[in-house]
């Protein structure tokens, strides 16, 4: 084994990016190694520069520094863009021309967990190509050159991007909250530059997070925001996750509007500029936002959950807006198709500052549905997979509908359920939507007994 070599421990290795609890398994050693690896899968390409960027975690300023060592002892330029959210590392690396880009984020995992999300040019790296990063740090097969450390701080230009897009009518008066998450400077910049009322909550970045957990799709983190909305009669307000990615809104009544129920909203106006675009949803998504595309004269294209996936799929198809039910939206529409919530934000207010109601009334014109949130059964990482194929069998045996993208999602006269591994964690996850209560107990019915008859014991939900 060569003196350079390096091995991780394998359970950081996930599939859409590099994920551990600092001083357990991940640290500054593992970035260094990163570094070189990523480099030296750079190089081999051709590729001269690769920028970065980092959270605001205790463990961040020091796992970037190993990680741009570790690249620039490939023979690279290393274009640090400093502190700031993850869309703003993915728009240095299409506004810098970029070979490729690593962004040091923990993203909305607890305060001693970091990682590293990864592009390689401008597409995502993921999947079998992290695993292959792992093999090369193991075999210690670098490239090496003498390479250097520039600064190139881009916070005031991505901001600027963003704002160059906004077409807005009547000012509004929104809440945002940043949770104490990297997109805080970013978002007081760009409410800076936004018309209208701008009230913000805790906008300081601060990797301890200390008012609430910095993740907009668990209702429990919006208390504060739905509060403040109410209080100083907001049109709306918005949320942001640890590493601004991924975005939570509520309505001017104070009511959490999930994503792919705003995404009916921004499919709306992206299809009035470019009708008949198919526009990509992940199988979690309400059969509201499917059903919706159509009726404006879109294409509806359920997708597997995964940022990585639907990045990749967007390119492939040319589609102009894709979205998650977690609060992952990628406009290519007037934008570079990946995941940016501060831009996702921006075009949402311009919607409803352009709209003749507030945004409670256009999302109350939407057909009323009772659902779940997103359930979680833990199953062993070596039966998940297994569990879906069994439930796969018996359903097609019994002649039900199902598709089959992304797990299971099964069509009944009462609604839909889902089942699918999660490609991250050791479980299970589930949803379930109806026309109405009993629908939707049925349909919790059937979904609990697929689970059983392959030997898991739901929790109760």
């Amino acid at each position: 084994m060569k003196a350079e070599s390096h091995r991780f421990n394998p359970t950081i290795l996930r599939e859409y990016d590099i994920r551990g609890t600092i001083g357990k398994d991940l640290s500054e050693a593992d970035a260094r190694a990163i570094g070189r690896a990523f480099g030296t899968m750079v190089a081999r390409r051709g590729g001269k520069s690769v920028a970065t960027g980092r959270d605001g975690r205790v463990s961040s300023p020091g796992l970037e520094t190993a990680l741009a060592e570790g690249l620039a002892a490939c023979g690279l330029t290393v274009l640090r863009t400093g502190l700031g959210p993850t869309p703003m590392l993915y728009y240095a690396v299409n506004a810098l021309d970029a070979d490729g880009g690593v962004m040091v984020t923990g993203s909305h995992n607890p305060p001693d967990m970091n990682g590293f999300k990864i592009m390689i040019g401008k597409e995502a790296f993921y999947g079998a190509q992290i695993q292959e990063l792992g093999k090369l740090a193991a075999s210690g097969d670098y490239v090496s050159g003498k390479g250097r450390l520039e600064d190139r701080p881009v916070l005031d230009a991505y901001i600027d991007r963003i704002v160059g897009d906004y077409r807005g009518g009547r000012p509004l008066k929104i809440a945002w909250d940043a949770g104490n998450g990297s997109a805080g400077q970013a978002m007081v910049k760009l409410t800076e530059k936004l018309p209208g009322k701008h009230i913000l909550l805790y906008e300081t970045i601060d990797g301890t997070f200390p008012h609430h957990h910095p993740d907009p799709t668990v209702p429990e983190t919006l208390v504060d925001l739905q509060k403040t909305v109410r209080a100083e009669g907001c049109d709306l307000g918005i949320a942001f996750d640890g590493d601004g990615d991924r975005l939570g809104a509520v309505d001017g009544q104070g009511r959490v509007i999930f994503a792919d129920l705003l995404m009916v909203l921004l499919a709306g106006d992206v299809l009035a500029d470019k009708p008949g675009s198919t526009i990509i949803a992940d199988v979690k998504a309400s059969q509201v936002l499917f059903d919706e595309i159509a009726r404006m004269g879109g294409k509806p294209l359920m997708w597997q959950t995964g940022h990585s996936l639907i990045k990749t799929k967007m390119k492939q198809i040319k589609s102009p807006l894709a979205g998650e039910m977690s609060g992952h939206i990628f406009f290519a529409d007037r934008y570079y198709g990946y995941d940016d919530a501060l831009y996702a934000a921006m075009r949402l207010a311009s919607i409803v500052s352009r709209a003749k109601e507030g945004l409670d009334k256009l999302r109350d014109r939407l057909p009323a549905v009772v659902n779940t949130p997103e359930l979680r059964f833990p199953c062993e990482e070596a039966r998940k997979f297994a569990v879906i194929d069994e439930v796969k069998k018996r359903l097609k045996a019994a002649g039900a509908e199902v598709n089959d993208i992304d797990g299971v999602r099964v069509k009944t006269a009462d609604g839909w359920w889902l089942l699918r591994a999660s490609n991250t964690q050791a479980v299970l996850v589930a949803r379930c939507e109806a026309k109405d209560q009993a629908g939707l107990e049925r349909l919790k019915t059937l979904l609990r007994d697929q689970v059983k008859a392959s030997g898991i014991e739901p929790p109760a939900f």
